[in-house]
């Protein structure tokens, strides 16, 4: 095997959310019967249970009608749509955002996410990303040759915040780590850095001059009336040295648009754009049009929006307490949970398989967000909430059939 080989190899979509067709299942032996139920893939949100932002396919079509004006937009994005959104951030941040410089419309989160350590990474550098965290931050240090130093996040440890090891992160940054990423709300567990943890970060990556990529996406459905510490409005991190990555595609159920934001430092949003440009030109135009409802929902929409998704939580968690063998964190934003089974006797990727095949559940394997999480999954409870909560009773079901 060649090293492009190995470098794609490495990329392997098949346990992805959204890829369970790539699963090889021919080695699959099921225990007992089928356990059937309305399927539910919780390895997404179901944008069918929670529909987009009202108004957002009349804001498309109103791009469409613009045509070419729309369809042919700077690299980094319509500049009144840009403007738009940078006032819209910066009232939910509280940070300053000059739409001209510091910020890039790109294609989902997922793309900014792309662009913006293919413009901070190169051969070599040590990269610093929490775990667990997106099953992407890995994949994509190792696409761009440089080196994973993982920083240990304790989120059973502590209630108080994420459980991130400050002291492992300085050392980290001592030893010469060159860029920091992480997800707040993280992804996959859901829960919130602490305001102290916000700050220490700001800190350290002040004072030894590391980059921060802070990934925010789920930043606006909070749980439980939490508070929520954005790392851009930290004044005394130098603005230079921060990317914040934003977008509509999860709790405001936009993904099909196929946008996200990310903004801070001109000096790299520059070398994003110029990144855009030979991948993808930009963000498609007339979705970008669809960023006009963003942070305009109808109002009490993303109240009711939240308190529907902390009330599928609250069931979910309770039916995994009560069931034997499971540890589980309350979610405290998002929309994800990250439960451990304790005495599974076959893997957890073979566990998965059977769930999809015997009880019509999709779930993620929790080594897609660290390879020492062999006895977790994450779900998506983005979903209808009856389904959702006879979902997770068949969970149970199958985790029963294949304890030790």
């Amino acid at each position: 095997m060649n090293l492009l080989e190995k470098k794609f190899l490495k990329l392997g979509a098949e346990n992805a959310p959204g890829q369970e067709v790539r699963q090889n299942t021919n080695e699959i032996r099921i225990r007992g019967e089928k356990i059937s139920g309305t399927p539910v893939d919780f390895s997404h949100g179901d944008v069918d249970a929670f529909e987009p932002i009202p108004g957002s396919l009349d804001v498309f079509i109103e791009g469409v009608h613009l045509g070419g004006k729309q369809a042919y937009t700077e690299y980094r994005g319509s500049k009144i749509i840009r403007e738009d959104v940078a006032r819209k951030l910066e009232n939910f941040t509280g940070t300053t955002i000059d739409a001209e410089q510091n910020l890039i419309i790109t294609p989902g989160t997922q793309g900014a996410l792309f662009l913006a350590m293919g413009s901070t990474i190169v051969r070599g550098d040590k990269v610093a990303i929490v775990v667990p965290d997106y099953f992407a931050n890995h994949k994509l240090v190792e696409y761009f040759d440089g080196e994973v130093v993982p920083i240990q996040m304790d989120y059973f440890k502590t209630t108080a915040g994420a459980g991130l090891d400050l002291t492992q992160l300085e050392d980290a940054f001592k030893a010469g780590v060159k860029l920091f990423l992480f997800s707040n709300p993280n992804n996959p567990t859901g829960v919130i850095y602490s305001s102290v943890e916000i700050k220490g970060i700001a800190k350290l990556a002040q004072q030894y001059g590391v980059t921060v990529i802070a990934d925010e996406l789920y930043s606006r459905q909070i749980f439980d009336g939490r508070t929520y510490t954005h790392l851009c409005a930290q004044n005394f991190l130098d603005p230079e040295n921060v990317i914040t990555i934003m977008g509509p595609s999860k709790t405001e159920s936009l993904s099909g648009y196929r946008l996200g934001v990310a903004f801070g430092s001109a000096k790299i949003i520059d070398r994003m754009e110029k990144l855009q440009a030979i991948v993808s030109l930009r963000a498609g135009g007339y979705s970008q049009a669809v960023m006009k409802s963003w942070f305009a929902e109808p109002e009490g929409w993303m109240t009711k929006r939240i308190a529907q998704h902390q009330a599928i939580r609250n069931d979910l968690i309770a039916k995994l307490k009560d069931a034997d063998g499971f540890k589980v964190r309350a979610t405290e934003a998002g929309s994800y949970l990250f439960p451990r089974i304790q005495g599974l006797d076959v893997s957890i990727l073979e566990f998965t398989k059977i769930l999809r095949l015997q009880a019509d559940v999709i779930v993620t394997p929790g080594t897609e967000f660290g390879p020492q999480f062999t006895d977790s999954f994450r779900i998506n409870f983005s979903q209808d909430h009856k389904a959702a909560v006879a979902a997770i009773d068949r969970v149970i079901k199958v985790v029963e059939l294949y304890r030790k």
